[in-house]
């Protein structure tokens, strides 16, 4: 019988990989799996209580508020706080950075990035979402309260990212930068279990996810490969699978599994893509380069290597197995050439 390690376990055997945080780390890894199962209670609960449906307002990003977006962000936000890890925070929920001005929270190591609740547009229907999180060694002296220099960071920077994903069963899948691996909640005794260990994404995969709806908005080089995706070719196993659920980290995390590529271009509405540099892109590209694959962005640009200068920017996004990341790349180049800063025709 294999022995059954949990995430809090595997955590600590996984401290000596970081000598410089001295237990820092692995205390906000910790916290995060914490706040994580309490979501996920709320989440499996939400058709029975009053936290589904809308605030009627909007957030930072234009989008309509969730009363379960809200619940997540709070818990999160507490639960972080409370580990007394981490100098401040970034939510796609809140405009402006979130600290706690207390001597502990000023003399943290680390600030942390988060979606709180991804694919929020699914809850009324019960699709999978997520939440995704970034962590940074702060780069402003202790004592003091973070500034917005601490956020915008290149992912290159990270020190460990991931996501949880509340789905038929709750996963988190997380890396320090040595790896990728995955946790499923055990409800039985309320731990996260290591069940995927060192994931690996295929090369090259037969599943393709992007909003169709958009394809008219598309620079000519995206539909160019959309097409190409639909053309049967038995060679190279074409049709690919057409996979698109409308929520980032369930998307990801099937392409990660099984292989395929996920895109949000940029389109003649939004030249800049939609998705969130600080809060999805990077984290997401962390977790899929550890894992083998590629995350680039319209111009072919590696996300890890974008300096960030805005705490709310947007960024295309191609993400998923190397070959596929490079296929595409290559209909852009030869249809687009070098793309116009405002995104496409």
């Amino acid at each position: 019988m294999n022995k059954i390690i949990t995430l809090n376990e595997f955590i600590i055997q996984r401290q000596a990989d970081f000598p410089y945080a001295k237990g820092e780390l692995s205390r906000l890894l910790t916290h995060i799996g914490l706040a994580a199962k309490v979501v996920n209670r709320e989440v499996n609960q939400a058709g029975l209580v009053d936290i589904l449906g809308s605030l009627e307002k909007t957030n930072i990003q234009g989008e309509e508020v969730k009363k379960l977006d809200v619940f997540a962000n709070e818990r999160f936000i507490n639960a972080m706080f409370g580990s007394s890890e981490i100098a401040g925070m970034a939510t796609e929920e809140r405009a402006d950075i979130i600290f706690d001005d207390t001597e502990m929270a000023k003399n943290a190591k680390y600030v942390l990035c988060l979606d709180p609740l991804d694919g929020s547009s699914n809850i009324d229907v019960n699709v999978s979402i997520g939440t995704i999180f970034s962590i940074y060694r702060r780069i402003t002296p202790r004592g003091h309260k973070p500034e917005l220099e601490d956020f915008l960071q290149e992912g290159t920077k990270q020190v460990a990212a991931g996501y949880i994903i509340y789905g038929s069963s709750t996963m988190l899948v997380y890396t320090t930068g040595r790896g990728v691996n995955g946790f499923t909640l055990d409800p039985s005794i309320g731990e996260f279990c290591l069940s995927h260990q060192d994931i690996k994404t295929p090369l090259i995969g037969k599943i393709y996810s992007v909003n169709e709806s958009y394809y008219h908005s598309f620079s000519k080089g995206v539909r160019k490969f959309i097409d190409y995706c639909k053309e049967p070719d038995k060679e190279s196993g074409r049709p690919y699978t057409a996979r698109y659920i409308g929520s980032l980290v369930a998307d990801f995390h099937r392409n990660l599994l099984k292989g395929g590529i996920y895109m949000y271009p940029a389109t003649k509405k939004h030249p800049n893509g939609k998705l969130r540099l600080l809060y999805e892109a990077n984290p997401m590209a962390f977790i899929v380069e550890q894992a083998g694959g590629m995350a680039v962005d319209q111009k072919g640009q590696r996300i890890l290597d974008i300096k960030p200068t805005e705490l709310h920017q947007r960024v295309p996004l191609f993400i998923g197995s190397r070959n596929m990341v490079e296929q595409v790349m290559q209909f852009i180049e030869q249809e687009d050439g070098i793309l116009p800063e405002n995104g496409n025709d």
